[in-house]
């Protein structure tokens, strides 16, 4: 639990569950798993969550649901931005389904805060949704509230809670094949009323965003820390792009651990730090960390290599989060 953070796009999170499973390309290098098999191994949120392989630490597919923090967001007067299980996954299938209620019926509670939920288990996430759409998922939801003290019935209707105005659910993407298993489960989210949105991030390939329309925030950016990988820019462009086109709220994170070369700087860093990225079009020509200048300077001045683009790595920091010179930091209107 944390009332600051150092996520762009939120202002708190809510660790009230902890643990995972890897589930595909974009959890390779998850910072919550190497956090709980390091720094954080010895706490009790996090204790027996990872073992240790020849990559590092990897989820052992266990969770822990901490409940000492469950009525945390109920103590924040001010409102917040929150981003739901940071260090984990809501709708991952080792959450139990009372579990998620728990969840759901604080963020009823608590509407002065706005919750951004993420997740891979987008089919999951969906049926869920659904369930607690009818009389018997009310009902279930109520019991939980009863559990801990509260009722749902002081605070409205089922018609007048459900969707929940505060409560953003999203799904994550990596490249084109996950974003076309996650799309039509989360247009059914949208179709039945929530506020939807995508994280692009890590973006490790071209996604093709049409019939994503239905979208109300889309965050993109590019992989940070130790082995990280590296994105195009014309990626992050034509997600940009396609936000323009559909009047979908953009932000752009961060480049991460790499950033596009500029022309200035060729004299500087050639034959050092410097890769290719390909578009995804085709594989990079020599790929590697030692180009002559002149090299880089015909890469950077004709069109024609486009497909390919020389990249430094020089941490997130530095790298920034500036996509062709502008800062993106925009946001759907939260619930009053």
């Amino acid at each position: 639990m944390a009332d600051r953070t150092l996520v762009e796009w939120t202002d708190a999170t809510w660790n009230i569950i902890t643990g995972c499973e890897i589930e595909s390309p974009g959890c390779k290098n998850c910072y919550a798993m190497r956090l709980a098999g390091t720094r954080l191994r010895n706490h009790p949120s996090r204790t027996g969550l990872t073992r240790e392989s020849a990559a590092g630490p990897v989820w052992t597919g266990e969770t822990r649901f901490n409940k000492q923090w469950l009525k945390q967001p109920l103590k924040w007067k001010r409102r917040r931005k929150i981003f739901v299980v940071a260090h984990g996954d809501l709708f991952y299938e080792g959450v139990p389904d009372d579990c998620i209620d728990l969840v759901f019926v604080i963020m009823i509670l608590a509407r002065q805060h706005t919750f951004q939920v993420l997740t891979k288990r987008v089919a999951r996430m969906a049926a869920y949704i659904a369930s607690r759409s009818t009389p018997e998922g009310y009902a279930k939801l109520e019991a939980a509230a009863r559990s801990i003290g509260h009722s749902l019935h002081d605070h409205g209707a089922p018609a007048a809670l459900w969707p929940l105005p505060n409560v953003w659910l999203g799904a994550s993407v990596e490249s084109q094949p996950y974003a076309d298993a996650r799309r039509e489960p989360l247009r059914q989210v949208a179709a039945a009323g929530w506020i939807t949105w995508v994280s692009y991030e890590p973006a490790l390939g071209p996604v093709n965003w049409t019939g994503w329309e239905f979208l109300r925030w889309f965050v993109a950016g590019g992989e940070s820390g130790r082995g990280a990988r590296p994105s195009h820019p014309v990626w992050h462009r034509n997600a940009r792009d396609f936000c323009e086109a559909t009047g979908v709220s953009f932000v752009f994170k961060q480049w991460g651990q790499w950033r596009p070369m500029h022309f200035h700087e060729i004299a500087k860093h050639a034959g050092m730090s410097v890769r290719l990225v390909s578009d995804g079009s085709r594989r990079a020509i020599g790929d590697g960390c030692h180009h002559r200048a002149h090299q880089l300077e015909a890469m950077l001045a004709d069109p024609t290599y486009g497909w390919q683009v020389p990249i430094l790595s020089v941490g997130k920091k530095r790298a920034g989060r500036q996509l062709d010179g502008v800062e993106h930091n925009e946001y759907p209107e939260m619930a009053s």
